[in-house]
């Protein structure tokens, strides 16, 4: 049987699949010929990461198609339930990324916290000259430890952000579906095992307390952003903003408003509307910290996503 891993898949990954009587095709098919060039190919299954979409005309147009797989955790470029409701398997990997993006997540905290994401713009070009006027514009910086931590969305990728939160002495306050009103972390330190309990919040609290903000959520069912005007407005002065979910979570222009003005102190977006080609006037506003979509573009992030895309598709598949 063979896969197409449109977007790639991890040494690990292929060779697992390749053990196991499959053929792992690498070469990408542009998204404009992938019907085609799944019926061409013969491809069973295909993989994919937030580069190509799968949509229901692709699903109609290859009928030998049995299983469609997301290395991550979004799933907006599939139409999963379509899929499904068609016989389709169609799977992703939202554990394997968790430790990865919440890793960015916190060293975009430090960089927010001590300037860091400017620093390192202005000291190429003007440290030589205004090194001191540089070191008293940014002896302003704070610490993490005693600040409040609001997450949005509390799964994988927020409880791992957490568990590194409360390790720095930080608060932390999330908000999630369901109606569990609070959640025990397990957290690793040094060998110990320590669980702390953390209890959920209200939105208006989490916005009103939190001294940094960081989303793991996409945009909401009707296609409007998480963040928007009326919630940038009932946020902390000096708050600090962080998207590593999907872009449209946050309002950008909304967003370079508040910064503007100065009530949204910087922010860190790893994902942007209109990828992979961003607002440039986000791209380039002095106070935000950009990264280009690589929450979980590590090398143990990738290989367990490889392995774990392997496991499900020979489960599902032989």
């Amino acid at each position: 049987m063979r896969i197409l891993a449109n977007d790639g898949i991890s040494p690990s990954g292929k060779a697992k699949l390749e053990e196991n009587g499959f053929e792992v095709v690498t070469d990408t098919i542009p998204q404009e010929n992938l019907a085609e060039g799944i019926n061409e190919g013969g491809f069973v299954g295909i993989l994919v990461r937030s580069a190509t979409q799968v949509r229901k005309e692709h699903m109609d147009a290859c009928p030998n198609l049995k299983l469609i797989g997301r290395g991550g955790v979004g799933m907006d470029n599939i139409d999963v339930q379509y899929g499904r409701d068609n016989g389709l398997h169609v799977i992703n990997t939202p554990a394997a990324s968790s430790q990865s993006v919440a890793e960015l997540a916190i060293a975009s905290l430090f960089s927010m916290a001590r300037f860091t994401y400017d620093a390192s713009r202005k000291m190429p070009s003007t440290g030589t000259t205004e090194f001191k006027a540089l070191k008293k514009s940014y002896s302003k910086g704070t610490e993490l430890r005693g600040k409040t931590l609001g997450i949005i969305g509390f799964g994988g990728i927020g409880q791992a952000l957490a568990k590194y939160a409360l390790g720095l002495g930080m608060n932390v306050k999330y908000i999630t579906k369901g109606d569990k009103q609070s959640t025990d972390l397990e957290l690793d330190i040094a060998g110990q095992k320590i669980v702390v309990n953390v209890e959920r919040t209200s939105m208006e609290d989490l916005l009103a307390t939190s001294d940094y903000i960081s989303l793991h959520v996409p945009k909401q069912a009707d296609g409007s952003a998480v963040l928007g005007k009326d919630q940038l407005a009932k946020m902390k002065p000096g708050v600090g903003l962080i998207n590593t979910s999907r872009g449209g979570s946050i309002d950008e222009d909304e967003l370079l408003a508040a910064l503007d003005s100065g009530h949204v102190k910087a922010a860190a977006l790893d994902v942007f509307v209109g990828e992979p080609a961003p607002n440039e006037h986000v791209l380039s506003h002095a106070r935000i910290i950009s990264t280009p979509h690589i929450g979980g573009s590590t090398v143990e992030a990738q290989d367990r996503i490889g392995v774990e895309l392997a496991d499900q598709i020979i489960s599902l598949l032989k």
